[in-house]
């Protein structure tokens, strides 16, 4: 993008407003050209001028923000950022905003919220930076949304801080095979498009969707009523089955464990990694670690890079690995580090993904 980042923030909160606008304008690629206290301001302001990127509050006053996110995807489509709490009674109204095409979350808390900006405002740059390359046409509208957390003020730790690595514990090719998916930002729309055009005979499916608490399970059931596979949030202990697709919950880490010849998947606690929980990394490496080539690996959508050195740990234990390509991803981020990392056996579009599911299904039976 030539020039400066050009970005407008809404909130009706002028506290919010006057703290983002320093921590944007510190960056010398990035100009606040308009701030608004409901989306009804805006719309005079943007009769002026129209920016890169909007920051988006949800409860306003005269329009809510995700009336203004519709109108503006459906006149002129421009990367969103939702800036919200992310109380339990509002959970619903931030997965309708991201469902509306938003990019991501800044989860904002009700008490403390000066310091809390202050304190993130580097990560607040990064998000804005991001949102600016996001790939809109990547967007199916109508669409389940970019549902991820913007992972701010957040330790970068490895997937060390969950799963030791070490040698590999997986048996030879056995029948028993699943497939493992890590995604980010764009994930939700990417998954809703894979998911529904697999038969009910397809290998079990591991996913981590960054995305936070409150939002999986809900996520989960919207699909599974639209996939002929069942799809719902993962339970300590659920086994991965043919037909069945598990979605690690927000707010926990999932991995893969062998009981014999089944395999089974693990939800516990932890430290962030890669400034995420669930993570990736945690996930794929698991997989190497206890399914090694008995599994496939797919990287799609998102930004970072978490998921990428699970990847090439899957990759070195004999399983196959895919990873989205940069013109169907709404965030390139998440696949090109793998690729860097020579983790992806093959990089392909969204759309030949089912397909290649599927073939790995047929090669296992």
């Amino acid at each position: 993008m030539a020039g400066k980042i050009k970005v407008m923030i809404i909130d009706d909160s002028a506290l919010v407003r006057q703290v983002v606008s320093q921590a944007l304008s510190r960056d010398p690629g990035i100009e606040v050209i308009a701030t608004a206290s409901d989306p009804v301001f805006a719309i005079d302001k943007l009769r002026q001028a129209w920016p890169d990127v909007f920051i988006v509050d949800i409860e306003m006053p005269r329009m809510d923000g995700i009336s203004f996110l519709r109108k503006v995807m459906t006149e002129r489509p421009t990367p969103v950022i939702i800036c919200s709490s992310l109380a339990e009674n509002g959970a619903q109204a931030t997965f309708d905003a991201m469902a509306a095409g938003a990019v991501t979350i800044i989860t904002k808390p009700k008490a403390a919220l000066k310091s809390f900006l202050e304190d993130a405002s580097n990560d607040i740059v990064q998000a804005v930076r991001t949102a600016a390359r996001a790939n809109l046409r990547a967007l199916p509208r109508p669409g389940t949304g970019n549902l991820t957390v913007n992972p701010f003020h957040r330790p970068k730790l490895s997937a060390d801080a969950v799963i030791a690595p070490g040698a590999p514990t997986a048996m030879a090719k056995t029948t028993e095979q699943l497939i493992a998916i890590g995604t980010s930002t764009g994930g939700t729309q990417a998954l809703e498009a894979v998911l529904t055009r697999l038969p009910a005979t397809c290998l079990g499916i591991v996913i981590v969707q960054h995305m936070p608490e409150k939002f999986t399970a809900m996520f989960a059931e919207r699909l599974n009523g639209l996939c002929d596979i069942e799809v719902r949030e993962a339970r300590d202990g659920d086994r991965v089955m043919p037909g069945r697709a598990l979605i690690a919950p927000g707010g926990r880490h999932m991995m893969l464990k062998r009981s014999g010849a089944q395999y089974l998947v693990e939800v516990v606690d932890g430290p962030l990694v890669n400034r995420h929980k669930p993570s990736v990394d945690v996930l794929f490496r698991s997989v190497a670690k206890f399914a090694g080539s008995n599994a496939l690996g797919i990287i799609m959508t998102g930004m970072g890079d978490d998921g990428a050195r699970g990847l090439q740990e899957m990759h070195a234990a004999g399983a196959r690995t895919i990873a989205q390509d940069e013109a169907s991803c709404v965030v390139f981020g998440m696949p090109r580090e793998a690729i860097k990392l020579g983790a992806a056996d093959e990089v392909m579009g969204l759309e030949r993904i089912p397909e290649a599911m599927m073939a790995y299904t047929r090669s296992a039976s």
